[in-house]
């Protein structure tokens, strides 16, 4: 049964966390004094760890995360002006001039050293410029939001199938096959590209951004999830037919070894799937369309993670597993945890079932006991099932505080909701 007082209590310790310890940890110590941009590399106790390139993708998530923040109303001096030397950062160094879209990795100074154009960082180009215009006002931030959609329009649209191609060279051309993701599309990558032209439309009000944010929400709820469980499938063909999920070389972040290089067709991540549940009834409330055609899909994708994710003895959700039965990867990574979080008391506002409440406490209890190093701020990267540290890192090449001060964020929002209806919210088994 859901109480006033325990969400009360939850909210305030989410709140008093984020202002106290999460976000002042990285405002302490991710800005790049010397160089401009951000650092993203720290050990277990927060301490930089020597290593300095910066990746397009933990820049330009440094600047949502700041923009994001700023725009709810935390430290919002101080993170208006993270954000703002971060764009600039990344617009100087990180914008190819000459053949448009954000180069991959450069140095510390910002030299490139990967040209290459990946669809994964040039969706967060969208997101992360859309969200710090709506933070702060800076038409740079709608300008490059704006040159950052019409590049992937141009350059990586799919016109036969649908969707997008995700791993080009320098020049725009297609990378090559196999291992460098030259013929594949994958779910993960077009739901971030769903999330970015959701903000975008919020930022520019555009109907061709209305159209393609559509467009892709059908492409990917019609395409891209199994077509009796309703999970999502990792990787595909041109024609968007399933394909084994491989680890690309262009790799945009740490993984899991892989027994073989390949995972089956049917597996499905539990993150990924309640991550674009929330996403996807975000996006609705974005365009101002009926959620009740959507809802379906929503509740296939948070009751699959409900049955088969949470971890009933130890707590968390696991890591990935077939669309019909348990998981077969009982790690918990720290980004799962925090989509969890919110997909979970998303679910019970939209659908009002106790299951999903009871899901969302035990998510938050692990975070809280296991995931968070209270004495940094900051969340581990990885741990076993039984909540012991298996990464200890706090700061990656791609690990950052995007997932976890995003999470922390929507959460209270949620939280906030909650309570103001909880005492005439029924919640049903």
């Amino acid at each position: 049964m859901v109480k006033t007082e325990k969400i009360r209590t939850y909210r305030e310790q989410l709140h008093r966390y984020l202002n106290e310890n999460l976000l002042p940890f990285w405002l302490d110590n991710s800005i790049d004094k010397s160089s401009g941009g951000f650092l993203s590399y720290f050990d277990s106790k927060g301490k930089p760890t020597g290593k300095t390139d910066k990746t397009l993708i933990c820049q330009l998530r440094m600047i949502f995360t700041y923009s994001s923040a700023a725009r709810a109303g935390y430290h919002r001096e101080r993170c208006l002006l993270a954000a703002k030397q971060g764009v600039e950062f990344v617009i100087k160094h990180f914008w190819d001039p000459q053949y448009d879209g954000w180069y991959w990795i450069a140095d510390r100074d910002g030299n490139i050293l990967d040209k290459s154009k990946i669809m994964y960082g040039q969706s967060f180009g969208v997101y992360s410029m859309a969200e710090y215009y709506l933070a702060g006002g800076d038409p740079q931030g709608l300008e490059y939001a704006g040159r950052s959609f019409d590049v992937i329009q141009k350059n990586a649209s799919e016109t036969s199938s649908g969707g997008y191609w995700e791993m080009f060279r320098e020049n725009w051309t297609l990378k090559p096959p196999g291992a460098m993701g030259g013929d594949r599309k994958t779910f993960d990558v077009h739901m971030h590209l769903m999330e970015a032209f959701t903000t975008l439309c919020e930022a520019s009000q555009s109907a061709v951004h209305k159209r393609k944010l559509e467009e892709i929400i059908r492409l990917i709820t019609q395409k891209m999830l199994h077509p009796q469980y309703g999970t999502g499938l990792a990787q595909f063909d041109t024609d968007i037919n399933p394909l084994p999920a491989i680890l690309f070389k262009n790799v945009w972040g740490s993984d899991r070894n892989v027994e073989s290089g390949k995972r089956p067709v049917d597996n499905t991540n539990y993150g990924h799937n309640i991550e674009f549940a929330w996403l996807l009834r975000r996006a609705v409330d974005i365009l101002q369309t009926d959620i009740t055609p959507f809802e379906p899909v929503i509740r296939k994708l948070v009751d699959h993670a409900c049955e088969f994710g949470v971890d009933r003895q130890y707590g968390g959700i696991y890591v990935e597993g077939p669309s019909n039965g348990p998981a077969t990867q009982t790690l918990k990574e720290f980004w799962q945890q925090a989509e969890a979080l919110v997909g979970f008391i998303d679910a019970v506002l939209l659908f009002k079932k106790n299951k999903y409440w009871t899901a969302f406490e035990n998510i938050y209890t692990f975070i809280w006991t296991k995931n968070i190093n209270h004495n940094v701020g900051e969340w581990y990267a990885l741990l076993n099932r039984d909540g012991t540290v298996k990464w200890n890192y706090l700061g990656h090449e791609w690990k950052i505080n995007y997932h976890t001060v995003r999470s922390v964020i929507e959460t209270i929002k949620r939280l906030e909701q909650l309570e103001k209806t909880v005492d005439t919210l029924s919640l049903n088994r």
